[in-house]
């Protein structure tokens, strides 16, 4: 173990911490996944071997050697539904969320590496339309619906993702005039630690993170200086290496616009939020801290992928492929999915 956590440090040392003219510039390592018509947006990195992603046209797929094979785990039955969202304790156990409104809303969950799939929930209110999960621990977790009678809806699963209950709405904040989630990446509900969680929003007049301390109970609501007054534009990605500091990125989704001030960043669990000072000069859908690192982390978009050094004061452009969600593994196994069947790895 202390040999494996020294070869981590040092590759991230490699990576972060010299000049920035001389910066080794993080090269992401594309994978045949064997499909091009699949658009991944769902993605769970277990470690540097195993990674699962999940995306249009129902399908999952699962590598455990790096990439260099792929599995087709899709749940039977699922053609016509979207993931958008998964989450993977391990190899062989993981939690699916296909979104859309009324009963394209639904969670499946797999016990045996995808061999079988069990569906836990499916949505039964035609006004819900749900759009990202997370998950505390292997058996705590919550998925989010865009708002209904007003407030965003909560679910709740104490087993793994194998029942779920709506949670009582009288601890959350009133959603703004046409306030929702953005289920462009898995990424617009995140945990970290036992009990804390962030949920992102955009579509209405400002740009907010709405933050539960208690595994969705009770929730406080923080403006973000993320442009929003749109239904294309917000917060679409989150990211937290601890319960104190996070990164959140956003911007407008329509290729014909720009996306200024698309990237801010919190030191106080998300109370208050301050706009990078060099943010990615395009809309990003997906963030992750780089694993044993307290200043750099990732951020993708269609239009490429920025490294931050500075916990996301400034961020860089250092690769120009499209990519729609990012996640890290404390063993360096950092994994990007998109359009096209794109999944690669984060190689020096």
């Amino acid at each position: 173990m202390a040999l494996a956590a020294a070869v981590c440090a040092a590759a991230l040392a490699a990576l972060t911490a010299v000049p920035a003219q001389a910066h080794p510039r993080p090269r992401w390592d594309v994978k045949d996944t064997g499909v091009s018509d699949v658009r991944f947006r769902g993605l769970a990195a277990v470690s540097r071997h195993t990674a699962w992603v999940a995306g249009t046209g129902g399908t999952v797929l699962r590598t455990t050697d790096g990439g260099d094979t792929w599995r087709d785990v899709s749940p039977p039955g699922a053609g016509e539904l979207e993931f958008r969202d998964i989450e993977a304790f391990d190899a062989r156990r993981a939690v699916a969320l296909s979104i859309g409104e009324g009963e394209a809303s639904r969670v499946y969950r797999t016990d045996d590496g995808g061999a079988t799939w069990t569906e836990s929930f499916r949505n039964t209110d035609a006004r819900a339309f749900y759009d990202c999960l997370t998950f505390f621990d292997p058996r705590h977790g919550l998925a989010m619906s865009d708002p209904v009678d007003g407030r965003f809806r909560i679910l709740s699963t104490g087993d793994g993702g194998r029942s779920w209950k709506v949670l009582p709405d009288a601890g959350m904040p009133a959603a703004q005039t046409g306030e929702a989630g953005f289920a462009a990446g898995g990424q617009c509900l995140v945990s970290a630690g036992p009990r804390d969680v962030w949920l992102a929003t955009g579509g209405a007049a400002h740009a907010r993170v709405l933050h539960s301390a208690d595994r969705g109970l009770t929730w406080t609501a923080a403006d973000v200086p993320i442009p929003a007054g749109d239904p294309a534009r917000g917060v679409f990605a989150l990211a937290f290496r601890d319960r104190a500091h996070g990164l959140a990125v956003g911007g407008d989704y329509r290729p014909e616009q720009a996306s200024p001030r698309a990237a801010a960043r919190t030191g106080d669990a998300g109370r208050t939020w301050h706009a990078a000072e060099r943010p990615p000069s395009a809309y990003r859908s997906g963030v992750a801290w780089l694993p044993h690192s307290r200043t750099a982390a990732l951020a993708v978009g269609p239009t490429g992928t920025d490294l931050t050094t500075d916990g996301g004061r400034t961020w860089r452009t250092v690769d120009t492929g499209s990519y729609d969600t990012v996640d890290c593994t404390p063993d360096l196994g950092c994994w990007a999915a998109g359009e096209q069947g794109r999944v690669a790895r984060l190689e020096r």
